[in-house]
């Protein structure tokens, strides 16, 4: 194992992980959310659950098509370098976004996380060829936490910029994005020589997909864990795009207490990621993912009933949070464990696929069941644990290949 390709490889979950913390989970979401549209009788919650959900099924559907013409052309560093260009050209985009501009911040916001969401298609890639089989969930557990610090990194370099000007807030994190992804474009593997030209791949890969997609329903353990991801990690994806605004609004957080509670649960989600790296090389991905699913659903069901208390929101986040890095790590490495050799950015387009799919049904059933229950964001969040229980039921049907007996 190249220890410096793995500093690389892991330095870019810090330089990407600013953009979710920053704009999609705490300080834009809220800001589109109650300034740019206005939340009356929960519009921008809606408006912002359709933003999230478009972006979410572009990338569903380019990313199986994209990763194979990376894997076939052997650009997989350029594909990633343009969509990371993508995404931070959006972020600065931001700064045109004032109040009333409702579609034009949608169309902005949409554009950079397409960006975000299809560089990851091609970083996560990486993973098993860096990484040797029975080190795969601690290198995935390893970006993952340094991660979760840099997400904690940005939003504690956002508090001072939101009480100063929230446009600086934009510049900061296209900046902590390209300056600390540098290292990765230059130490990771090259891009390999390949007989195709970009053009040549795309044909062919779109003459192709449906073998390529043939493929995948071939191995059948790898079939079954995208089905059983698709149903939990909406669960997990529609808590993370939604968390800041039940915070907000039904617990009545300021934006100060909103971004401290983000950076301390950035801080859980480092630590469950690096306690739970070794036991998923140890137990096998599918035990670890079982049992936070499990805690996930309690969670969700639980944010039903506490009373209107900071305090007990913040505790049910900070367990969430543990659990928050260890699932997205023990998954990545799951997904890791199931790919046919040579194939990583295709099959891990599939991977996107699934996330992404399912990432357009949470936020939608979040924000029409906060519209039709007159707002009860409580309900929501509940309706959202059916995701995990589905998702839990239907893991237990795949073979961990890394399971120890």
């Amino acid at each position: 194992m190249n220890r410096k390709q793995v500093g690389a490889w892991a330095l870019f979950d810090l330089a990407n992980s600013v953009y979710p913390a920053v704009i999609v989970s705490v300080v834009f979401q809220v800001y589109y959310i109650d300034t740019v549209v206005g939340n009356v009788g929960s519009i921008g919650d809606l408006w912002w659950g359709r933003a999230v959900s478009l972006s979410a099924l572009i990338v569903a559907i380019s990313s199986p098509l994209l990763g194979a013409i990376a894997d076939r052309a052997g650009m997989r560093k350029r594909f990633m370098a343009f969509f990371v260009a993508m995404c931070v050209t959006g972020v600065a985009l931001l700064t045109t976004v004032g109040p009333g501009a409702v579609t034009w911040g949608f169309a902005v916001f949409v554009f950079a996380n397409v960006g975000f969401e299809a560089c990851l298609v091609f970083y996560n890639a990486y993973l098993p060829e860096i990484a040797p089989p029975d080190q795969q969930g601690w290198v995935s557990g390893l970006g993952f936490g340094v991660g979760y610090a840099g997400s904690a990194l940005g939003l504690l370099l956002a508090v001072p910029l939101i009480e100063t000007n929230i446009d600086l807030v934009w510049v900061m994190v296209a900046m902590f994005f390209i300056v600390f992804s540098i290292p990765s474009f230059l130490f990771l593997p090259r891009d390999q020589p390949s007989d195709m030209s970009v053009g040549q791949a795309a044909k062919w890969g779109v003459t192709s997909f449906k073998g390529i997609l043939g493929e995948v329903l071939q191995e059948k353990d790898l079939r079954r864990f995208l089905l059983a991801f698709f149903f939990y990690i909406d669960g997990v994806l529609t808590a993370i795009y939604m968390s800041s605004t039940v915070a907000s609004t039904t617990f009545g957080y300021t934006d100060n207490e909103r971004v401290y509670l983000f950076i301390a649960l950035q801080i859980a989600a480092l630590i469950g990621a690096f306690a739970l790296a070794k036991p998923t090389d140890h137990l096998g991905p599918k035990k670890v993912l079982s049992g936070v699913l499990v805690m996930w659903t309690l969670v969700a069901v639980s944010l039903y009933f506490i009373p209107d208390s900071k305090l007990w929101f913040g505790g049910l986040a900070m367990v969430a949070g543990f659990g928050l890095g260890s699932v997205q790590a023990a998954s990545r490495a799951f997904m890791a464990a199931l790919i046919p050799q040579g194939k990583e950015a295709a099959m891990f387009g599939f991977y996107a696929l699934c996330g992404k799919s399912s990432s357009v049904i949470g936020p939608l059933v979040f924000g029409y069941v906060a519209v039709a229950s007159g707002g009860n964001q409580r309900l929501a969040v509940m309706a959202i644990s059916v995701l995990f229980l589905v998702g839990l039921v239907l893991l237990q049907r795949v073979n961990d290949p890394r399971a120890k007996t």
